[in-house]
């Protein structure tokens, strides 16, 4: 654990965080920030790790602070505090809300691997896929128990390079329906992945948290009904809103995801790129309200599940500080997916 930035159930790389940003992909010109990271605290907070380590714990600073560290002396002028704070507001460092959001910010990103997610969590996500993966496959080449899938880079390898003459014959088919070359398929193929890939991220970041969440709403009951904390209003209160606001928060998202999940198998009853570039168009637009949401739920309920890992561990008075001292802080910040204009896209 890093500080009070909880180390999610779900990172094991950087770049698969939904809280982390590794600075070294900025256009920084700091070069003690390269090694740094703007990470999501318990409060929701944005502020800069320095260092971690076992024996040292985490050296954090806020973004306001900088200026001092590192002896800047226009510190509302200077290059790397303009970036930084556009950074700091941002409610999601994951690699799908980053792509949209720092392209709107204007700031660029030289290495295209930094927005992309570890070949690990690929891997992870292919069972994700399968559903996305599957009417796609059929579209080509059938009932055909031959054709192993392990990645969704096999998925593009077998329409870059078909061995079957009648799958040829459905690729070109498929171009026609595109409206597109057969050698672009390939090119449309990646996109289509791209697009999904990212909506099995999301899931099963939700999924990760998913036990968390039920244990953390099971527990609130016992601090209503307890005899020393049931006449503490402000405790009820807080269990009450944050009770409500998670779960209404957690059914927004999968009716989200249901709804993404409803359009695609619309778009293969009479597939057309047009159809794909608009359901394209609309998840991409809700990257940063989904990412913002998963990342404020996975820094709250990792922060709990550090704790009280079961719910034998810790007495009522316990997990009722935690709440008041951490839980309810920053709930504020997190917006309700329904009520969030999606993000605008720029060609």
């Amino acid at each position: 654990m890093r500080g009070d930035a909880p180390e999610s159930i779900l990172i094991q790389n950087d770049r698969d965080s939904l809280h982390v940003l590794p600075l070294e992909i900025l256009p920084l010109q700091t070069p003690g920030l390269k090694r740094a990271r703007m990470i999501k605290n318990a409060g929701l907070t944005s502020v800069i790790e320095l260092f971690q380590d076992a024996s040292a714990g985490s050296g954090q600073l806020d973004v306001r602070d900088l200026p001092n560290e590192f002896d800047w002396a226009d510190a509302n002028n200077h290059p790397d505090m303009i970036i930084l704070r556009k950074a700091a507001a941002l409610p999601s460092y994951d690699v799908f809300s980053l792509r949209v959001a720092l392209r709107q910010l204007g700031i660029s990103i030289s290495e295209n691997e930094a927005l992309k997610l570890s070949p690990d969590m690929n891997k992870e996500l292919t069972t994700y896929m399968t559903d996305f993966t599957r009417p796609l496959i059929m579209q080509i080449y059938g009932k055909d128990d031959s054709v192993k899938i392990e990645t969704f880079e096999d998925v593009v390898g077998l329409f870059r390079d078909p061995d079957v003459k009648m799958a040829l014959e459905k690729l070109k088919m498929m171009a026609e329906k595109l409206g597109i070359k057969p050698d672009e398929v390939p090119a449309f193929i990646e996109d289509y992945g791209d697009i999904f890939l990212s909506l099995s991220y999301y899931r099963k970041c939700l999924d990760s948290i998913s036990p968390i969440i039920t244990d953390f709403l099971d527990s609130l009951p016992e601090l209503r009904t307890n005899y020393s904390l049931k006449h503490d209003q402000s405790l009820q209160k807080t269990v009450n809103m944050m009770e409500n606001k998670i779960g209404k928060l957690t059914g927004q998202i999968r009716k989200r995801f249901d709804s993404f999940e409803a359009g695609t198998k619309d778009m293969w009853d009479d597939i057309t790129e047009e159809k794909f570039r608009k359901l394209q168009g609309t998840i991409k637009s809700h990257h940063v309200t989904l990412g913002g949401t998963l990342c404020s739920l996975s820094v709250k309920m990792d922060s709990w599940h550090q704790l009280f890992p079961k719910r034998s561990v810790g007495s009522p008075h316990k997990r009722a500080e935690f709440i008041m001292t951490h839980m309810r802080q920053g709930m504020d910040k997190i917006k309700n997916p329904d009520e969030s204009k999606p993000t605008v896209l720029t060609p």
